[in-house]
């Protein structure tokens, strides 16, 4: 059978072990360059669907509510319509789940809000993540009620619980690519493992597209369909308003952490109107932000119209005091002397089917709506 689906060489993806930076594999043969589609015994293949932003999975639908979903390391899923047969001579590799599926432990955090989006967070049985490390309500009431259990996390799973309860997926992070052992525990245990690769998607729509990964895993397609074209309605098709903006935080150890130029954030700004004012920052590596000392981003931030702290990562803060205790020079950034600075909350990484909304809220800020218009940034008086 035929690998479906790519990596560019710019998302390319790491196996598990492999080194953290300058790695690139091409896994999987991408049927859209080739021409070709998958082959499945006894089935007959109907389409590829189309994605519009998404570059990290393929979905190919067969006669009778088959499909094979193809992640972009080459990892493989075929779901089998309730009360249908399993086709033969399957690959080893290609990982079978008879619908409904569900009994999944979810590890890659970011996308638990897909499962809300489409209402199929009961397909979830166990996560990654304890109750107050969750800033989704449905997610974290569920954690607290039990009905999804917390079974460790991606390092150190509960594989007792995993096998009594009997889980029939992990879907994991990238984090899982450092720890190899991991996988191979799960796997010969007889739990498949499949790496959730969203978060190398440059483009925000991009991440927000894996919902429809999930719906063809759950059977969920159209929930996932409308919930993902309802945020790219959200995201407006806005002019551009020559404002730039910086995007940052302040580590403990006192140095700016940036988003990198090809960064989903630094694209929610261009979307929203803005110019990301770090526009030469690239890396070569799948890491998302470049740590700056902060007399060098004094020196490249300093005359930005828009300043946003990141407080995802570093602690919010709801104040002009507050962002100025993090450094001297930031009360000499132009944006802090005319009063437009903002923070992002804490729950902005957990709500990945929102980013449609987080790029209203940006172009809200750089056309200085009222405050009362923002949901996910915050102004700092």
């Amino acid at each position: 059978m035929l690998l479906a689906g790519g990596c560019t060489d710019k998302d390319a993806v790491q196996q598990p072990g492999a080194a953290t930076e300058g790695v690139t594999t091409q896994a999987a043969v991408s049927a859209q360059e080739t021409g070709e589609h998958p082959e499945i015994t006894g089935l007959v293949w109907q389409e590829r669907e189309q994605m519009q932003y998404a570059e990290g999975f393929t979905i190919d639908c067969y006669e009778g509510g088959y499909r094979l979903l193809t992640v972009c390391d080459g990892k493989q899923v075929l779901t089998v319509p309730e009360g249908e047969e399993i086709p033969q001579g399957l690959a080893e590799n290609v990982i079978v789940l008879q619908q409904p599926v569900d009994q999944l432990y979810m590890l890659a955090s970011a996308s638990m809000d897909m499962f809300v989006a489409m209402d199929a967070l009961d397909r979830i049985a166990y996560c990654g993540t304890q109750a107050e490390g969750w800033y989704i309500p449905e997610a974290k009431e569920a954690v607290e009620n039990g009905s999804i259990k917390y079974a460790g996390k991606y390092s150190a799973p509960d594989y007792e619980m995993l096998l009594e309860n009997g889980c029939r997926l992990a879907i994991e992070n990238t984090m899982i690519t450092h720890k190899p052992e991991v996988v191979d525990k799960l796997e010969e245990l007889g739990i498949p493992v499949l790496i959730d690769y969203a978060s190398y998607e440059s483009h925000p729509m991009g991440r927000m597209e894996w919902i429809r990964f999930y719906g063809a895993l759950c059977g969920c397609e159209d929930q996932a369909k409308e919930a993902f074209d309802q945020q790219v309605a959200d995201a407006g098709n806005f002019e551009n308003t020559g404002k730039t903006v910086a995007f940052f935080s302040i580590s403990s150890n006192g140095v700016a952490v940036v988003r990198r130029s090809d960064d989903y954030v630094a694209e929610m700004i261009r979307l929203a109107g803005g110019e990301y004012i770090l526009a030469d920052m690239f890396g070569e590596n799948h890491l998302s932000t470049e740590n700056m000392q902060l007399e060098e981003f004094y020196a490249q931030a300093k005359d930005a119209d828009y300043i946003v702290y990141n407080g995802t990562t570093s602690g919010e803060i709801h104040s002009m005091q507050e962002l100025l205790e993090k450094s001297d020079l930031l009360q000499n950034f132009r944006a802090v002397k005319e009063g437009h600075a903002y923070a992002v909350s804490k729950n902005f990484y957990q709500s990945t089917m929102s980013l449609g909304t987080v790029i209203g809220d940006l172009h809200n800020m750089l056309t200085d709506a009222p405050e009362e218009e923002l949901v996910f940034l915050e102004k700092l008086e």
